[in-house]
């Protein structure tokens, strides 16, 4: 029997290498992440609702464009070229919009087009960061090492540790001196990551062989990675997703459209390939199912960078002593909890051996803590008015009760798409994966701009001189010159409405949560045993 080398010698320096690269990534994304709503609705004075619908754009493209790098990546640039270009060019979208913010008083036309520039170049350089730099983590072990799955814990903490102190330094600059700093700050952050993996790379980013990884596949045509041509990609590249964002946010919003034909396209593609057996498209029909349902799941999660950071701002009590709690810093709470309780669940499916929950019931379970997280958070709000402000454990229980359901459902929804996927589907059905999560963050943004006008914007209104309360219920109507007053101030003076129920509460806006989790969570668990014939868990066993 072959062993395997170096499999007691602990892990490879290269592991830390990306874990340091993808550590900073993270500080930038996460970072700009909790600010983005606040800057477009206190320094841009977007409402909102276009606030949350933009947020909801630019994350939903965020997930869409690592298809697109990781297929340029396989076949043409590699692994190491991709992180790289990938990572100066979200570090320029940082540094664009640290000028968005700094000529906003100046000249609101240019920072507008900086705005958008910015957020587009993030966008593109996230789609040849974000899968690569993953990839890279198992091909640094021989097959079969056992050592691989710790790797990946550990570069999971990585990702939190990033997560974490992201929204704390960008949240303090932006809220207590300037915003502009902020994104100063995420894109000092993102340069960090990319000279971490351009002085160590070579080194120490090697295969159990020596060789280093990464690197250009072999029978690339020149022409390709010419820097000519790479740098007309990149720039076509990021006019595209600029031009793409821009259209969704303010001219017609397509990107729901262009998801959901994605993945009508994939299913087709997959189900009409003869080739495949029942059993392999029962196990695929599993993975769409679950896809399916893990919507639900982040569009309600993903709250946490749009409505959930309005609560924070306006609703919470935020006062420590002689210190006030930046607003944006609630986001890193999530990060906090994964470190804290993903050893615990580990254990947890260790110790329960044959009694461990199949995965779709691990997933019902996710959406259950989910909503139970909105229920909490709903009882600390109701019959409290929107003038007052209640303390900061509903918010961090809530944090702390969708951070297992996170571990429930996201890592055991990533290792059921590997176990399932035909190996020659298996890239496309990861796909299938990314795209639900889009489209969970593109809704998020849409359930996000229902979030009921507040403090803000009563405060707003007083400060025009219009009481905006009895017109919000629809016990006053106001004259015209209030409704131009208002229209012209951007202060919303009514309720939004899904499905035929008005939300006129942050009580009833919660609790549109609960029922959405809890409903999907139901039926996932009523199917459950019907999911597991159709994994033929026996045959993968």
């Amino acid at each position: 029997m072959t062993s395997i080398p170096n499999q007691s010698k602990g892990h490879p320096k290269g592991l830390y290498v990306l874990f340091a690269t993808e550590m900073w990534e993270r500080f930038n994304y996460y970072g700009m992440r909790a600010i983005l709503v606040l800057f477009m609705t206190k320094v841009l004075l977007f409402d909102k609702a276009f606030a949350s619908n933009l947020y909801g754009s630019y994350t939903g493209l965020v997930y869409l464009t690592p298809l697109i790098g990781g297929y340029i990546a396989d076949r043409y640039w590699g692994n190491k070229k991709s992180i790289i270009t990938g990572g100066l060019m979200m570090a320029l979208g940082e540094f664009v919009l640290f000028f968005c913010a700094a000529f906003h008083n100046t000249n609101a036309q240019l920072s507008t087009f900086l705005f958008f520039t910015g957020l587009g170049l993030m966008i593109a350089g996230n789609g040849f960061f974000k899968p690569n730099i993953s990839s890279l983590v198992g091909q640094l072990y021989p097959k079969g090492d056992k050592r691989s799955d710790a790797a990946y814990t550990i570069f999971y903490m990585g990702i939190n540790v990033g997560g974490a102190l992201g929204p704390i330094v960008c949240g303090f600059l932006g809220e207590n001196v300037d915003f502009k700093w902020a994104f100063f700050a995420g894109g000092i952050a993102m340069l960090l990551g990319v000279l971490v993996q351009i002085l160590f790379q070579k080194k120490y980013v090697v295969a159990p062989d020596g060789k280093e990884l990464g690197l250009v596949p072999a029978g690339t045509p020149k022409a390709a990675i010419s820097p000519l041509v790479i740098g007309v990609g990149l720039a076509a590249f990021s006019a595209l997703m600029i031009g793409l964002f821009y259209i969704d946010a303010k001219v017609f919003s397509f990107l729901t459209y262009l998801l959901i034909a994605s993945v009508l396209f994939i299913a087709f593609i997959i189900f009409s390939d003869k080739s495949l057996g029942n059993i392999e498209k029962q196990r695929i029909g599993v993975i769409f199912i679950v896809a399916f349902f893990v919507i639900f799941f982040w569009s309600a999660f993903e709250q946490a960078g749009a409505s959930l950071t309005f609560f924070a701002a306006e609703q919470t009590q935020r006062d420590l002593g002689f210190i006030t709690v930046p607003a944006s810093v609630f986001a890193s709470l999530n990060s906090i909890f994964v470190v804290t309780f993903a050893p615990i669940f580990a254990w947890l499916w260790i110790k329960l051996g044959k009694n461990e929950p199949s995965s779709p019931t691990k997933m019902a379970l996710g959406l259950f803590l989910l909503a139970l997280g909105y229920l909490w958070i709903a009882f600390g709000v109701k019959d409290v008015s929107s003038s007052v402000k209640v303390s900061m454990m509903w918010l961090i229980g809530m944090y702390a009760l969708h951070t297992c359901g996170e571990l429930c459902l996201s890592p055991i929804g990533l290792s059921l798409v590997n176990k399932l996927a035909p190996l020659k589907f298996g890239s496309l059905l990861m796909a299938v994966w990314f795209l639900a999560n889009a489209a969970a963050n593109k809704f998020a943004g849409i359930l996000s701009s229902l979030y009921p006008p507040g403090t803000a914007e009563i405060k707003q209104a007083a400060d025009a001189g219009i009481n905006l309360q009895p017109i919000l219920s629809k016990t006053v109507v106001p004259n015209a010159q209030e409704l131009a007053k208002l229209k012209d101030l951007k202060i919303p003076f009514e309720y939004q409405s899904i499905l035929g129920f008005q939300i006129n509460s942050l009580y009833e806006f919660f609790m549109m949560f609960v029922v959405m989790a809890g409903i999907a969570s139901l039926i996932l668990f009523a199917i459950t045993k019907k999911l597991q014939k159709m994994m033929h868990q026996d045959i993968l066993d």
